[in-house]
């Protein structure tokens, strides 16, 4: 049996600053595209893990912090393109927050695994120019 493209689910989480000022994200890069983008930060859920489950331990292996999940915000159907590749994901998205609040006053998480993903913080409103944020609809879900 051929294995090609193939359906991913994947959990983000929306961690939002206390007074909205900001949206942890990380930044990429689509060379195929020559365009700058911002994504939620999280990751596949595995066999036997809730979504819930999957954002906790993504974002202590991506940043190294530990977050509460305070609401399920709902879920996103994104098929894209990257760097050329086809991709369709069905996207589980938290809402979040630090259990330590001090982290809210940081400007940036560098990654901590072995293709590090570092974290800042985006605007929310008005969000920046010409940098869209994946996977889209993501900030519609901001209670």
């Amino acid at each position: 049996m051929s294995r090609g493209p193939r359906l991913r689910v994947i959990a983000l989480g929306l961690i939002a600053r206390p007074d909205r000022s900001g949206l942890l994200v990380s930044s990429g890069h689509d060379a195929s595209k020559h365009q700058d983008f911002h994504r939620l930060l999280g990751g596949g859920v595995d066999f036997g893990e809730t979504g819930a489950e999957a954002v906790i331990r993504e974002l202590a292996e991506e940043i190294g912090v530990a977050i509460a999940v305070t609401r399920f915000a709902g879920v996103i159907e994104n098929i894209f393109t990257y760097n050329g590749v086809p991709g369709h994901e069905i996207v589980l998205t938290y809402e979040a927050e630090f259990l330590d609040p001090t982290l809210y006053g940081r400007d940036e998480f560098p990654g901590i695994e072995s293709d590090p993903v570092d974290a800042s913080w985006r605007s929310i409103n008005p969000p920046p120019d010409g940098v869209p944020l994946y996977p889209p609809g993501a900030i519609d879900l901001l209670a």
